[in-house]
């Protein structure tokens, strides 16, 4: 496992009591693996339910959050390493700079930039950590549907279906993580190459 694992999570709990189980889960088998924490810096929503889980067990947790986003409501006190960035753009580069995986559980709008901006990166070359979905009670089976149909009609190649790790329970995630291979792709040429 690496160092450490950026979770992309959402700022509330959502409606399914199994949202929260399966943030403390993840938290506690990432403690349980060695692996170190860091997201998006908030004590609200999933992201205070992983954030005080992996404090609760003594596990490194790095927050990261934009200056906008600091205030007391919103920022976690007890994450005693939170590095405030100017904005959501140098937000991302630090935590994905940070991680050396990325898991995305339940969210909102927030979540799914995160996600599909770690997965270009991916795609683009920028780098080869693995990236995990978990998808809690078939939470992102329509996310999977629509990547199934997009490359289906020609917008994503087969092969970058596998710069995704899709698993429902984070024991299992973590196995597949621990052994995939993230899919050699082309980097971009630069003006000057072409």
């Amino acid at each position: 496992m690496p160092p450490r694992i950026c979770v992309f999570c959402g700022s509330k709990t959502g409606e399914a009591p199994a949202y929260r189980t399966a943030t403390v889960a993840l938290a506690t088998e990432i403690v349980r693996r060695g692996s170190g924490v860091v997201y998006g810096g908030g004590s609200v929503g999933l992201m205070g339910v992983l954030a005080d889980r992996v404090l609760e067990l003594g596990g490194e947790v790095i927050g990261v959050i934009p200056e906008a986003l600091a205030t007391k409501e919103l920022l976690h006190t007890g994450v005693r390493d939170m590095r405030c960035v100017a904005d959501m753009h140098e937000r991302k580069a630090l935590m994905a700079e940070l991680a050396g995986a990325f898991i995305a559980l339940p969210g909102g709008f927030g979540t799914f930039e995160e996600l599909f901006e770690i997965v270009t990166w991916a795609q683009l070359g920028f780098h080869r950590k693995n990236i995990g979905l978990l998808n809690v009670d078939g939470y992102f089976d329509p996310l999977v549907a629509l990547i199934a149909h997009a490359i289906r009609e020609g917008f994503i190649t087969a092969a970058h279906r596998e710069l995704v790790v899709v698993e429902s329970e984070p024991a299992r995630l973590l196995d597949h993580l621990a052994t995939h291979e993230m899919p050699l792709v082309r980097r971009w040429l630069k003006r000057e190459e072409i």
